[in-house]
């Protein structure tokens, strides 16, 4: 029976995880997945910080629970897939949202600053992505896994550059286990968010130099959080059943910006 394009992105019966969801592009995933029919995993350092969240979805008739998870821990994140399990169900949408700035001109970079950005931002991207695929292949369930990189991992800005790598990896990231996932029933995808105002670059953006230089972009805009609901909820629903691989940039066409 051929579905309605509302069924088609409906996520009614799914369960699904979003890391990094205290605040900023996470929260706004979390509702926007509750929104369509999902019961949301809110996970992040810290379980109580997720509590407003929970009850913000509760309250409009959703569905969520809050699990705590570092994801530069594999002990953490194992207990936290373990924990979502047995209050929600198995992870059907993945969103792969944690992450840490520490932007710093490459001269002035350290290896302590580094490797906390590469184990945050890659090696913990990779650790919930694996844990979430693995559990998937071993029931027999297909899964949609949404890595967050950025459009810093597409093209590099000045200042960004262990920020840039890491986003960077994290595409090459999702290709790689998108050819190598596909057989058994999981796509992988990413999102590369332009400039959206969130606890992390808020400060900047909305100063002048930050309103001035996104005169200059191709919108002359940021975007605004609920501009990236349509690309996740595509990639998270059967409307996007056979996107595999894709890199797709919410950026008001910031990219294809002239040289």
């Amino acid at each position: 029976m051929t579905q309605t394009i509302e069924q088609r992105f409906s996520l009614q019966g799914k369960v699904a995880l979003v890391t990094g969801a205290s605040s900023g592009l996470g929260a706004r995933f979390a509702v926007a997945l509750a929104d369509a029919g999902a019961t949301v995993v809110a996970a992040a350092r810290r379980k109580e910080k997720l509590q407003a969240l929970v009850q913000q979805i509760s309250d409009a008739g959703g569905r969520a629970l809050a699990v705590a998870m570092d994801v530069t821990s594999a002990a953490s994140v194992t207990s936290a897939l373990d924990e979502a399990e047995r209050g929600a169900g198995p992870v059907d949408i993945l969103v792969n949202n944690a992450g840490v700035a520490g932007s710093r001109h490459c001269l002035k970079e350290d290896e302590a600053n580094w490797d906390a950005i590469m184990e945050t931002n890659l090696k913990g991207a990779w650790r919930v992505a694996h844990g979430v695929a693995k559990r998937s292949v071993a029931a027999g369930r297909p899964c949609s896994i949404i890595n967050i990189a950025s459009i810093l991992g597409v093209r590099v800005g000045f200042g960004e550059s262990s920020y840039a790598i890491s986003k960077a990896a994290v595409v090459q990231m999702t290709k790689a286990m998108a050819l190598e996932l596909a057989r058994k029933n999981i796509r992988v995808n990413a999102i590369c968010p332009g400039y959206f105002a969130t606890e992390m670059n808020a400060d900047y953006l909305l100063s002048e130099g930050g309103q001035a230089y996104l005169k200059d972009t191709t919108a002359g805009r940021m975007g605004e959080l609920d501009e990236l609901d349509g690309p996740l909820l595509l990639l998270a629903s059967d409307a996007g059943s056979f996107i595999n691989g894709a890199i797709i940039p919410v950026d008001g066409g910031h990219l294809v910006g002239s040289l």
